[in-house]
């Protein structure tokens, strides 16, 4: 029988790679978009596109459904992924840009895997991976709104996990670092809708950092979505995936830093970066 998986965020870069070399590897992959004219796309690069987009929970239903029919009510894998970033201070963070996010990075996520589950358990099987980052374990200064979303995340597979002990349901983490995609433009248009910078008391730090956020340039330990693609295919064919795959050597560093450092050592390294 034919495995499937369902992954979201497929528009481009990570879910947009793991879709095309699932489907190389002989899964039928349901590459959901945000976007019905992505949904489209794909479905011209002969993928199965359903529209999900995690913001609308009427879409994670109606998606979800669409998978199943095709399927005959089957689902091997989920792989939720798609998230975006809102630069800026904690303190110039409106509430309703922290809503936001986690409707998007968090609860969206949630919905899905509750209407997964049952589907796996019914047959006996299946896995359930949740693209996290090394922001879900080790923060970083300007990046509070997306820390926050994923360090919730992880905290809530690591309780899934747990819990899913004996169902033959295993839920993983990966957690990349720097992967080359269009993140660094979606933040950049999610900092120019929430955060009033002109008025913040650090308006002068928000202007030193302004050349890092609009630069592309990549950086030195920046990898492409390759490099997840390959802990993805690991999470869902080996008998024995990992609770967690670190994606680049900055999130194996960071692991590192947090064992081997105090926590104010670690402010100090991070804070200075």
């Amino acid at each position: 029988m034919t495995r499937s998986i369902l992954i979201t965020g497929c528009s481009t870069g990570i879910g947009h790679h793991a879709a095309h070399a699932l489907s190389a590897r002989g899964w039928q992959v349901f590459a959901a978009c945000r976007k019905a004219e992505d949904c489209d796309r794909l479905r011209s690069e002969g993928l199965l596109s359903p529209r999900i987009d995690y913001e609308e929970p009427n879409t994670i239903a109606s998606g979800l459904t669409e998978v199943l029919e095709v399927t005959g009510g089957r689902l091997d894998a989920l792989f939720n992924n798609g998230a975006y970033a809102i630069p800026g201070l904690v303190e110039d963070l409106p509430t309703d840009a922290l809503r936001t996010i986690f409707e998007a990075n968090f609860f969206g996520w949630h919905d899905l895997t509750r209407r997964c589950l049952p589907v796996m358990r019914a047959q006996g099987h299946g896995r359930i991976v949740q693209n996290s980052s090394v922001l879900g374990f080790a923060a970083a200064p300007w990046r509070g709104a997306y820390n926050a979303s994923k360090f919730a995340l992880e905290g809530l597979t690591d309780t899934l996990r747990m819990e899913l002990r004996g169902t033959g349901i295993a839920a993983i983490l990966i957690e990349p670092g720097p992967i080359t995609s269009r993140f660094r433009a979606n933040a950049r248009d999610q900092f120019e809708k929430w955060i009033d910078w002109k008025s913040s008391a650090r308006r002068a730090d928000y202007e030193r950092l302004m050349d890092r956020l609009y630069s592309n340039a990549t950086g030195r330990f920046e990898r492409g979505p390759e490099a997840v693609t390959r802990a993805l295919i690991h999470a869902v064919e080996s008998s024995r995936p990992r609770a967690r795959y670190r994606v680049t050597v900055p999130t194996t560093l960071a692991m590192a830093m947090k064992r081997a450092l105090t926590t104010k050592a670690a402010d100090r390294v991070v804070s200075n970066s």
